[in-house]
């Protein structure tokens, strides 16, 4: 099972190109699921875990692997499904989501398929509300559901929701200012919402880079000055149908929207991820869960496009 993910470094020619890889794994039952592979580290059989007094019900225990001491979730039950009696035999996909490292109980490991973004479609209408659904596909003629990790991390793990005192400073709002923010997970939009929100600054929400591109183009098409009206674009990176590298290459190529500031936004970690924000153009990388770094960074882009509209004005 270690040579799951043989060969992996030679896979990040894909990123940036609209294109991924999804390890495929199964919890109880036929189901299959699927997560990208960069943010899977190995795949090993769950080691002997250590109990956690008073931790959330679906962290098994902590397990000692390479130097380093990581916690393991049951992501079945972390969904709502019954604790697991005995993970012995089972397998631990160990990952890292924001420069933190993790492992997730699963029930078996398939195999590495290669997916275009395009192909990866938005759960009906309604259902990633209810559920941890962020995202499915077909392979093999079959259903594979992209489960919201960021969900599930944030509900077991916790962490910082709102932006520390004296971290926002006050400044006024004499010119129109508008955000576009993106992404698929629900979790992710109420985060940066929240930020948003107390820096007192509108905007309009988009579950992915195609639509945050058509919403872009309707406002040009509508005769608006987007490049002068829209403060900045906050994007994640992994989205159905159009990926935050994709949005970020399609706007620079984009003459009227060439110029837009563009903040990539993600969960994604690695020097690799940010030289491939770098290389499609974004001017910022950020990651996730980093209320007070996302406050500073729009913040000072809210103040500078405010500088550079009354200097036109």
């Amino acid at each position: 099972m270690a040579g799951v993910l043989d060969g992996v470094d030679m896979r990040t020619r894909l990123a940036g190109h609209n294109r991924l890889e999804l390890l495929l794994f199964r919890l109880a039952g036929r189901q299959r699921f699927g997560i990208n592979v960069f943010k899977v580290q190995e795949v090993i059989r769950c080691p002997p875990l250590t109990v956690l007094p008073q931790s959330h019900p679906a962290v098994l225990g902590i397990a000692a692997m390479r130097g380093k001491t990581i916690a393991v979730i049951d992501l079945a039950h972390a969904m709502g499904a019954s604790p697991r009696e005995d993970y012995r035999e089972k397998f631990v996909i160990v990952t890292e989501y924001n420069r933190k490292v993790q492992g997730f109980l699963v029930d078996s490991v398939d195999r590495i398929v290669n997916r275009n973004w395009e192909d990866i479609l938005p759960p009906p209408r309604g259902t990633a509300q209810r559920t941890y659904l962020t995202a499915v596909t077909q392979v093999d003629e079959e259903l594979v559901e992209i489960i919201d990790i960021e969900k599930v991390l944030e509900e077991v793990v916790g962490g910082q929701g709102e932006v520390s005192a004296g971290v926002i400073e006050d400044f006024q709002h004499d010119v129109p200012q508008h955000v576009l923010m993106v992404d698929d997970s629900g979790v992710a939009r109420d985060q940066v919402a929240r930020v948003l929100g107390e820096l007192g600054v509108e905007f309009t929400t988009a579950s992915d880079g195609q639509q945050a591109f058509d919403q872009l183009q309707a406002w040009l098409d509508e005769g608006r000055d987007v490049e002068n009206w829209l403060a900045l674009v906050i994007s994640d990176v992994e989205m159905p149908r159009m990926d935050g590298y994709s949005l970020t290459r399609a706007i620079r190529e984009h003459p009227p929207l060439s110029n837009l500031h563009v903040i990539l936004h993600t969960s994604l970690s690695g020097v690799f991820n940010q030289s491939m924000g770098q290389m499609v153009g974004a001017n910022d990388f950020l990651p996730k869960w980093e209320p007070d770094t996302l406050a500073m960074v729009v913040q000072e882009q809210l103040r500078q496009h405010a500088k550079e509209r009354r200097a036109i004005a």
